[in-house]
């Protein structure tokens, strides 16, 4: 019995062992500091955002601790596959494009693309209404795909910006005829601003499964089947007890989890 005893504790100090191993090893999530409301970066240094927020529950769900590697957005994929990071935490869509070099977990958020154009030029996302404009899109996001896919070489100029910023800047200075953003950066960082009084979202939310994909997760290198797992398990559990609903409701007064 009592070496039945010792096996016992052994085991259990072990395990307690791998578990606190586990939750001292930082999980740094790669992102591009510059998509507010998802993540931006405030004069103090500080990292805001619902994607900051959404890593942190995340990993307290895990019982790991988490860290932020700042990169260009696209730098992501490559600094994940350099392993500079384990995770990519945001604002990436879940494409097919994408999962041809890593994996995703579960998709958590779904957040629709639309066109923003002033409105006095009534422009609709049609190429119709598009020929001899100019379109800004943000570099190495699934919008830029899109766009490139219906209206890049058929009348439409293209032009992708490393900053979404500097998008609405140059919307704002008339050298854009148009954007295609996520619909939530569009209203908070740029429709809700003096300087997009005269903007609105210009036609309906753009649908292509092909290249604006099938909601946002986190992506992960292809050999990290486990690490994808323990994720899935506690975005699964967030979404049980509603954690990653009332968040989104803090952000954008509205229930963008996908289910």
């Amino acid at each position: 019995m009592k070496q039945m005893r010792r096996i016992v504790l052994a085991v259990i100090a072990g395990l307690s062992a791998a578990s606190m191993a586990h939750a001292a090893t930082p999980l740094r999530m790669g992102l591009e500091p510059l998509y507010p409301p998802f993540e931006s970066k405030q004069s103090d240094g500080q990292l805001v955002g619902f994607d900051i927020e959404l890593g942190k529950l995340v990993c307290e769900r895990m019982a790991a601790s988490c860290s932020w590697v700042e990169t260009s957005f696209e730098g992501l994929i490559p600094g994940l596959k350099a392993r500079k990071f384990e995770v990519i935490n945001s604002a990436m869509n879940i494409t097919a494009k994408r999962r041809e070099s890593i994996d995703f977990t579960q998709p958590i958020y779904i957040v629709p693309i639309q066109m923003v154009a002033r409105r006095d030029r009534h422009l609709a996302p049609t190429l119709a209404s598009l020929k001899g404009k100019t379109v800004g899109v943000l570099q190495g996001a699934t919008q830029e795909d899109y766009v490139r896919k219906h209206w890049a070489g058929k009348g439409v100029k293209v032009v992708a910006y490393r900053d979404q910023s500097q998008i609405y800047l140059d919307l704002a200075a008339g050298r854009l005829d148009a954007g295609v953003q996520e619909a939530q950066n569009a209203s908070d960082g740029f429709l809700s601003k003096p300087y997009g009084k005269d903007f609105d979202f210009a036609g309906p939310v753009l649908t292509d499964n092909a290249t604006l994909g099938e909601g946002t997760g986190f992506g992960l290198r292809k050999d990290e089947k486990a690490l994808t797992a323990e994720l899935n398990k506690a975005i699964t559990s967030l979404k049980q007890d509603g954690s990653l609903s009332r968040l989104s409701q803090k952000y954008f007064q509205r229930d963008i989890i996908a289910k």
